[in-house]
Parts: structure tokens; C-alpha cells; sequence
């Protein structure tokens, strides 16, 4: 455990423009993705078993959770809670920037379809 930065290019996984953090690895009871994706791109449906914070910085998210479908833009936060399906899609014309804060030392996720993206 260390308290220098953590170098982006140490959470890149599969040289990635998403970061992945987990908190275990580095002493830290939360875990994140901060994703920047493409127009269009998104995770499919997935769950964790502990609750999902987002915080869009920038560019428009839709995201679904359980029957409920939400459009966030920068500075929006919102919430699942575990075990409720959920996925975001970037619907904006250019880049989209989201903090996914993961309440675990670990990311757990079931994906619907059985798959990773």
C-alpha cells in the first residue's frame, strides 16, 4: 500500500480509456470505474450486490435501472441499489465522462446476458 499517485496507466486494464480502481489493492473500502466512452457505447445490464454511486462529468448518460430509464448530464448523480439490473449508454454527440463508485474493496458484477463486456 502506498500513498504516491496511482498512475492512470496502472488502472487502464486492456490498454482501455476506462480506469478501474479497487479499493483492496490499495487500502481503500470503495472501488470506481471512471469510464470515458464514445457515442453509443455503454455497459450491458449488470448488477453488484452493494449499491452503485454515478456522477456524470461530462456528456449525457441514459441509464437504466431495474423498469426506470434516467438521461444525466454533467454534474448529475444518481443511485442503484444492489442487486437491481442497471447499464448507462453514452446518447450525447460526443465523449462521455462518468465516475461509477462501486460501495466495495472490490467490483462483484453479474452481467445479464452472462457476458463481460
Amino acid at each position: 500500500m502506498s500513498i504516491l499517485p496511482i498512475p492512470a496507466e496502472e488502472l487502464r486494464p486492456f490498454a482501455s480509456k476506462t480506469m478501474k480502481f479497487e479499493g483492496a489493492d490499495h487500502g481503500s473500502e470503495i472501488s470506481f470505474f471512471y469510464v470515458d466512452n464514445e457515442p453509443g457505447q455503454g455497459p450491458g445490464l449488470h448488477r453488484h450486490p452493494y449499491s452503485e454511486t454515478w456522477v456524470v462529468i461530462e456528456g449525457e448518460a441514459t441509464i437504466r435501472i431495474g423498469d426506470d430509464t434516467i438521461v444525466a448530464h454533467p454534474t448529475d448523480t444518481a443511485v442503484v441499489v444492489p442487486m437491481v439490473w442497471h447499464g448507462f449508454t453514452n446518447t450525447g454527440t460526443g465523449p462521455l465522462r462518468i465516475m461509477c463508485i462501486h460501495a466495495s474493496d472490490r467490483i462483484i458484477q453479474e452481467f445479464m446476458d452472462g457476458e463481460e463486456p
